[in-house]
C-alpha cells in the first residue's frame, strides 16, 4: 500500500515540476522503505513560489517583508501572495515596500486557481498556516516550506533566523521530504424540500409530500474529519461503516477521522495514539464515548468509511474539516472518507524521523520527566 501511495504521488506532483526521489536499499526477501530516503528533486528549477502568512499578527510583518526582497530582488522568483493580505494597512501603507509588491501576483480563496502556476509554498506563521495551504490545493500540492512563527509549531520545524541559507538549498534541491497524506471527503447531502401544486387562481397548495434532490461537496483534509453532537444536550448517535459493513454506533459526544499529521492534533487530546506520518493509515478516535470499552483504533489508509446519523438519532450531528466549513448533518446525509492520492509535500529540516521527534519533544513534551537518583551501593543496604 505504501509503495503504491508513493507512486501515485509521483504522478500527481508532476505538474509542480519536482520529483520525489528515493534511494532504494533491497534484501533478498523484501525493500522495506526508509522514510530518510526521500529526498526533493527538481525536474528544472523553480520560478515561482507561493508565500501564505498569518492574517492580523504584526509580529510577522516585519520576516513577510525580508522574505518577499530576498524571493523578489536576490533569487528572482515569481512571487504569490493572497490578495487579502496585501490589503493590511501595514503593508499597503509602506511605501519602500510598495516597489517589491507591484511585482507580485495576487489571488483570491475560492475564486482564483493558482495550482498549476506555483512552484513551492513558504508558509510564515503556525501549524494553521500549513492547513490553510493543504486547502488551497484541492489536488497536487506543491512542496511546503513552514517556518515557525506561531504558537506551537508542530508541523512548521524550520527557524526563520536562518531563512536565506536553508532556502537556498530548497532550490537548489538539498532537502529531505515528508509526503503527509490527506483524506478525501465527500459530503452527500440529501436535500428535503415540500411538492407543491398550483390551483386554477394560480393559488400555489402544498399537500404535505416531500421530494429529495442530492447535493455533493469534497474536501481534501490534512488533519482530521470531526463529527460532533453541535450545540444539542444529547448523545451524537452515529454509524461507522467500513468497506460498506457497519463496524459500530458511536454513541458520546462526537468521533474524529484523522491521518497520521492529524494524530498529533484532536485525536492525541481524545486520548489516541501518535502515528508518524510516513505510516499509511486512517485512525479513529471517538470523543467521550459512553462506553467504558471505545477505543481508538487504526484502519488500513486504503478503506473507505462512512458516517451517517443512525435512524434512532434524537438530534443532528455537525462536521468540520480541518476546524473549517463547518456544517449541519441530517437524517439521510452521508460522509464518505478515504485516503486522497494527492499528499502534501512537507520540506524537513533534517528528515523525516528526526523532524517528528523533534516536535514531539519540542512541543508536546513527550516522556518529559525528572529523572530518577541514581542508587549507589551504600544505598542498596538500606
Amino acid at each position: 500500500h505504501f509503495i503504491h501511495f508513493i507512486q501515485m504521488s509521483k504522478t500527481c506532483c508532476f505538474n509542480h515540476e519536482w520529483i520525489l526521489n528515493e534511494t532504494q536499499g533491497f534484501n533478498s526477501e523484501m525493500h522495506i522503505q526508509d522514510p530518510a530516503s526521500q529526498r526533493l528533486t527538481w525536474n528544472k528549477p523553480p520560478t515561482s513560489v507561493l508565500v501564505i502568512k498569518k492574517i492580523r499578527d504584526a509580529s510577522l510583518l516585519q520576516p513577510f517583508k525580508e522574505l518577499c526582497v530576498f524571493l523578489t530582488e536576490v533569487k528572482n522568483l515569481l512571487v504569490y501572495v493572497e490578495k487579502k493580505v496585501l490589503e493590511d494597512p501595514a503593508i499597503s501603507g509602506d511605501e519602500n515596500f510598495g516597489a517589491i509588491t507591484k511585482k507580485f501576483c495576487t489571488f483570491r480563496e475560492d475564486l482564483d486557481d493558482i495550482s498549476n502556476r506555483v512552484d513551492f509554498i513558504i508558509c510564515l506563521g503556525g501549524d494553521g498556516t500549513l492547513l490553510y495551504a493543504s486547502s488551497l490545493f484541492q489536488e497536487s500540492v506543491p512542496p511546503v516550506m513552514a517556518f515557525h512563527l506561531g504558537s506551537l509549531g508542530f508541523l512548521t520545524p524550520f527557524k526563520f533566523d536562518t531563512y536565506q541559507s536553508q532556502l537556498t538549498q530548497i532550490i537548489e534541491g538539498n532537502a529531505a521530504i515528508v509526503l503527509r497524506s490527506r483524506l478525501r471527503v465527500r459530503v452527500l447531502k440529501e436535500n428535503w424540500e415540500k411538492k407543491a401544486r398550483v390551483d386554477e387562481k394560480g393559488i400555489i397548495l402544498t399537500n404535505g409530500d416531500v421530494e429529495s434532490s442530492r447535493k455533493a461537496m469534497e474536501y481534501q483534509v490534512l488533519n482530521e474529519v470531526v463529527v460532533d453532537r453541535g450545540p444539542s444536550s444529547y448523545l451524537s448517535n452515529v454509524d461507522l461503516f467500513l468497506d460498506g459493513h457497519l463496524i459500530t454506533t458511536v454513541q458520546g459526544d462526537g468521533v474524529i477521522v484523522s491521518t497520521p499529521t492529524g494524530s498529533t492534533a484532536y485525536a492525541v487530546a481524545a486520548g489516541a495514539s501518535m502515528i508518524h506520518p510516513n505510516v499509511p493509515a486512517i485512525m479513529i478516535t471517538p470523543i467521550c464515548p459512553h462506553s467504558l470499552s471505545f477505543r481508538p483504533i487504526v484502519v488500513p489508509a486504503g478503506v473507505e468509511l462512512k458516517i451517517m446519523l443512525s435512524r434512532d438519532a434524537r438530534n443532528t450531528a455537525w462536521v468540520s474539516f480541518d476546524g473549517r466549513k463547518r456544517q449541519e448533518i441530517c437524517h439521510g446525509d452521508s460522509i464518505t472518507i478515504t485516503t486522497s492520492c494527492f499528499p502534501v509535500p512537507s520540506i524537513c529540516f533534517r528528515d523525516p524521523v528526526n523532524d517528528w521527534f523533534e516536535s514531539l519533544a519540542q512541543c508536546l513534551h513527550w516522556n518529559v520527566r525528572k529523572k530518577q537518583n541514581y542508587l549507589s551501593s551504600e544505598d542498596e543496604d538500606f
